[in-house]
């Protein structure tokens, strides 16, 4: 039987950000979830939190300063996902290449499985 590609890996983009929001984020975790949402089906949800949920699955990060969670329900739809971190001159944030996603919407907010 062939192993599973880990749910999530990061790029030393996402990394080297992750670092920066964690000096912000004291005792927080960012938890990393998918919802019903958006004109595709789904959408990637990014939260601080204080206290997990208790079938949240923890995320290896290296040297990310900043403890990452994976709400146990996004598992499937974000298996083998590598999350980078881009800053262009008309937007900035975390970009999920998700080889999971049969499409997305015009505006990139959303996709669907």
């Amino acid at each position: 039987m062939r192993a599973l590609p880990p749910p999530l890996t990061f790029t030393p983009a996402a990394v080297a950000r992750l670092r920066e929001i964690a000096a912000k984020a004291a005792g927080r975790r960012l938890r990393i979830d998918v919802r019903a949402r958006g004109c595709s089906g789904h959408s990637y949800d990014l939260a601080f939190v204080e206290t997990p949920q208790p079938d949240d699955l923890p995320v290896a990060t290296p040297d990310a300063g900043v403890e990452v969670l994976l709400a146990r329900r996004a598992e499937l739809f974000l298996l083998g996902t590598e999350v980078d971190y881009e800053r262009t001159p008309l937007r900035e944030g975390f970009v999920f290449r998700n080889p999971n996603e049969k499409g997305r919407c015009g505006c990139g907010e959303s996709f669907h499985a």
